[in-house]
């Protein structure tokens, strides 16, 4: 039989008949339709399940040029079938994109009778596609999602919504907030949500992102809920004064109402003046006494939103981006601040045909502030990560508008009227943020506040969008600029909750007492403070099959540092951040060839060049990507690139304090307090092959630090 197939191709290919055409003509073409027509997998780059059944779907038509004659000659080709597409085209180079609505035997007809089909994809669905349905079928989509996802019961976790108060009465907000979870600071003000915005937020602090959740037939489960607790007054506005207090106020009720759960608050209000500049305002500092516990000492992780910048400036991104700053109280240390970025480049409405996307694809949003234009070095790195914010549709003479296709989508606070909205800005990534926080917390209840924003900076990176626009010559002076910018990058939900056998991550959750006063030979206390502890981790990396690999090889370590400052009262003494921070952490690694003592003495010589105004001795700055940028604000990340050698000979982790207002301002009686943090350490090969996590779980003894004593000048 294969001998007699091969004949027959072999005289299709060699022998004409009679009238001049292929022998076997007929036979191999006909071959080749069957082929061509079954064969939308090997056209098809998603995955196998998105390929349309017997209902039309809308999918990326990739045309193998981008040559007028070749799109031309495909859309009379739509024509003919009386497929609908939408208007225009992407062109790449030799490659344009069409969008059509087809199902499978439809692309199966295109797939014969073009032959400038290169591949099929599935459009992504855009905010865009819901919003323009009519609300009744816009119910049905509600319906199917109900379906779909398993809530639970009795939640432990829970995200707590500080806004415009919440609309329960939509269908898929009721199952994760109730009546009694639903509050207001003043009960005049009533619970219900009079503005739209709670709402927008609730939606995506329930299901992250809603386009996801809605275009899949896969089970959802929600391990948290949601409670709302209204701080904003439906006519009027809360007096400046009094920022700080409301907010302080909402979250004493959440946590009077439930005291026994876990929650992420999440609030994305902030001022419209941006003069602090990154000073502390009265309101960013009692979000850091809240936070660290001042009063109750009961930690609470914060996520609050970088605020928007001026739509006076859009037309200048992104340069008036980087000279409006964050809004108060975005400037909180130990709050998780979140600006914006964006991957939503694709107009697909032709209302908006002339209108292009205002960045670019991964870039930074045009609504997102930054801390860029702050002149002073001594506050924190703002925002400390970025979300999907949205992005602006402009036309050529730069006027610029909000678009649904580059936006999010979330619950429209009335659905009588719609069920869903478009939701941009800060706000949006806020509330991804707090469902991001809501997703760690539930799977690892034992981690801290600290550690949750531990792991959501230590998962983050900087998309090529971001890192094309702002990151410059890669230097750590441009990697400076670009922290200030859009922080540690876009954290990654995936990475942070899990770790692949190439990717291992160690956490470790401790406290230490910073400082202590000084004492005699004879262990006496006499006059004067000191620094006190420093915590040791000898870290388990399997040392023989780091220096089993190749020299050349390049090995990556990231190292995460999380704990809370209580802030310094008194507004005066806020100009001094040895004033306004309780005390400082830094970490530090041991460089290849240094061993245990000398690490010792090198940070402690670094602790007596500070107390003299030195500026401290600097690590092996080289092996560091970012190196001191990093030490801004109560959170510090950093990333160690060297060889499996050399990481080898560095396994030894410092966690040591640096000076702050708990040692300086003695008279407070907060010198002998103690202070938590968090720790988390990865490393990575380029290698999937490289197996490190295995050898590291046969060895234990990562978990218990070792603490040592700094010694201060003219101690033994």
């Amino acid at each position: 039989m294969k001998d007699h197939f091969l004949k027959k191709i072999l005289e299709y290919a060699e022998e004409n008949t009679e009238k001049g055409r292929p022998k076997n003509a007929d036979l191999i073409n006909s071959i080749a339709d069957i082929r061509k027509a079954l064969s939308i997998e090997s056209f098809w780059q998603d995955a196998k399940s998105l390929i349309p059944d017997h209902t039309p779907q809308w999918c990326e038509i990739w045309l193998s040029n981008d040559t007028d004659a070749v799109i031309s000659g495909f859309e009379t080709l739509l024509k003919k079938l009386q497929l609908p597409s939408k208007t225009g085209i992407i062109r790449f180079p030799e490659r344009a994109v069409k969008l059509v609505l087809a199902n499978r035997d439809q692309l199966a007809q295109l797939s014969q009778l073009s032959d400038d089909i290169a591949e099929y994809r599935r459009a992504k669905s855009t905010a865009e596609f819901w919003t323009g349905l009519r609300n009744k079928d816009q119910a049905e989509w509600v319906r199917d999602l109900l379906e779909r996802t398993r809530y639970e019961l009795v939640p432990d976790v829970s995200v707590c919504i500080l806004d415009t108060g919440v609309n329960n009465g939509h269908p898929i907000i009721g199952p994760v907030l109730s009546d009694v979870d639903c509050q207001a600071v003043d009960p005049s003000w009533g619970t219900h949500d009079h503005d739209k915005h709670g709402t927008l937020m609730a939606g995506i602090a329930a299901y992250g992102d809603l386009v996801e959740a809605l275009s899949g037939n896969n089970p959802i489960n929600l391990n948290h809920c949601l409670e709302s607790v209204k701080i904003l007054p439906p006519e009027g506005a809360n007096p400046t004064e009094l920022w700080g207090h409301i907010t302080s106020q909402g979250i004493s009720r959440a946590e009077i109402k439930a005291p026994d759960r876990k929650r992420i608050h999440c609030m994305a209000v902030a001022a419209a003046d941006t003069r602090d500049q990154g000073r502390p305002s009265s309101w960013s500092g009692q979000l850091d006494q809240i936070a660290a516990g001042t009063n109750d000492d009961t930690r609470r992780l914060l996520i609050v939103s970088a605020g928007n910048a001026d739509p006076a400036g859009w037309a200048e991104y992104p340069s008036s981006q980087l000279t409006d700053s964050i809004h108060d109280p975005g400037q909180s240390w130990n709050a998780l601040t979140v600006g914006a970025y964006t991957e939503l480049d694709a107009i697909q409405d032709r209302t908006f045909e002339d209108y292009n996307p205002m960045a670019p694809k991964s870039g930074l949003s045009p609504f997102s502030t930054t801390s860029l234009c702050w002149e002073d070095n001594k506050w924190p790195n703002k925002p400390e990560i970025v979300l999907e914010g949205g992005n602006l549709a402009s036309d050529a003479n730069g006027f610029a508008t909000e678009c649904d296709d580059l936006s999010l989508l979330s619950t429209y606070y009335d659905p009588q009227r719609s069920h869903f909205h478009p939701f941009n800005m800060t706000s949006a990534a806020t509330a991804q943020g707090a469902w991001m926080a809501a997703r760690i917390q539930a799977q690892y209840p034992e981690f801290w506040p600290e550690t949750i924003r531990a792991l959501l900076v230590h998962s983050a990176s900087w998309p090529e969008g971001l890192w094309q626009q702002f990151s410059g010559d890669g230097s750590k002076t441009a990697l400076k600029k670009l922290l200030s910018i859009c922080g540690y990058g876009v954290p990654n939900l995936e990475r942070a909750l899990f770790s692949a056998s190439n990717s291992l991550t160690l956490i470790a959750q401790a406290e230490l007492q910073p400082f202590d006063k000084k004492r005699d030979d004879s262990g006496n206390p006499t006059s004067g403070y000191r620094t006190k502890d420093m915590h040791l981790y000898e870290l388990p990396w399997p040392k023989d099959v780091l220096r089993g690999l190749p020299d050349e090889t390049d090995v990556e370590m990231r190292v995460t540092l999380s704990y809370f400052i209580e802030p310094g009262p008194g507004e005066i003494g806020w100009q001094d951040r040895y004033r306004y921070a309780s005390h400082a952490l830094r970490f530090e690694l041991n460089s290849p060839g240094e061993g245990k003592e000398e690490l010792i003495k090198r940070i402690n010589k670094a602790s007596r060049d500070e107390e003299e105004g030195h500026p401290g001795t600097a690590s092996a700055s080289k092996y560091w990507r970012i190196g001191q940028a990093r030490d801004r604000g109560s959170i510090h990340s950093d990333i160690w690139q060297g060889t499996a050698q050399e990481l080898a000979d560095s396994h030894i982790i410092a966690i040591y304090p640096r000076i702050g207002w708990w040692r300086e301002r003695a008279h407070l009686k907060r010198w002998d307090r103690r202070t938590r943090y968090a720790l988390v350490v990865s490393i990575t090969t380029p290698e999937e092959r490289i197996d490190l996590y295995t050898p590291v779980a046969i060895q234990v003894g990562i978990a218990v630090p070792i603490e040592i004593p700094v010694r201060a000048k003219g101690e033994q």
